[in-house]
């Protein structure tokens, strides 16, 4: 794993290309243990964590997601390993928790060599019948919303290069 924190942070990039090749338990168990490791609002442990590697699963939650978007493709851009990150409907701070947990595990998959990227509508997906259906089955308890997820794998291919960053986008006042 690489140690150049900042450097880790400078070459992450959003992968939607990844080989069919599952990734490692070691591999899989570091991201999550970092996604623990996130601040959470009062150190509360609000969110929920659950790594999905069944096919039929993947397949399900590709076209859930897909029809909240509107397309037939798969948004999670056929990773081998999608992780969904839940919190309490009522947590103080839920979605900056979850937001903090799915930034710590991007961090981490890419140290390892992985990619990732974020995907939306979990949200919609999960507020349906069939998405409480399957939180109850993962033994999740009630009222949960979801915050997002991450399409995660070995890379196809080399990542673009990052963007300039903009001019003026931080400031120091002394």
């Amino acid at each position: 794993m690489e140690t150049n924190f900042l450097e880790i942070i400078r070459t992450r990039r959003s992968c939607r290309s990844y080989k069919s090749e599952q990734i490692t338990d070691a591999q899989l168990n570091a991201v999550l243990e970092a996604g623990t490791y996130a601040p959470t609002s009062r150190g509360l442990q609000s969110p929920f964590i659950v790594a999905i590697q069944n096919k039929q699963l993947l397949e399900c939650l590709a076209k859930m997601n897909a029809q909240v978007m509107g397309v037939t493709t798969n948004p999670y851009y056929d990773a081998p390993t999608y992780v969904l990150v839940f919190v309490p409907e009522n947590a103080p701070n839920g979605v900056q928790d979850a937001s903090l947990v799915l930034e710590n595990m991007m961090l981490a998959a890419h140290a390892q060599g992985l990619g990732s990227c974020w995907i939306h509508r979990e949200r919609e997906m999960f507020a349906t019948e069939v998405g409480k259906e399957l939180m109850q089955q993962w033994g999740l308890p009630e009222g949960l919303v979801g915050i997002g997820a991450l399409s995660l794998g070995y890379p196809e291919g080399e990542p673009a290069p990052a963007k300039p960053r903009k001019e003026g986008y931080t400031r120091v006042i002394k």
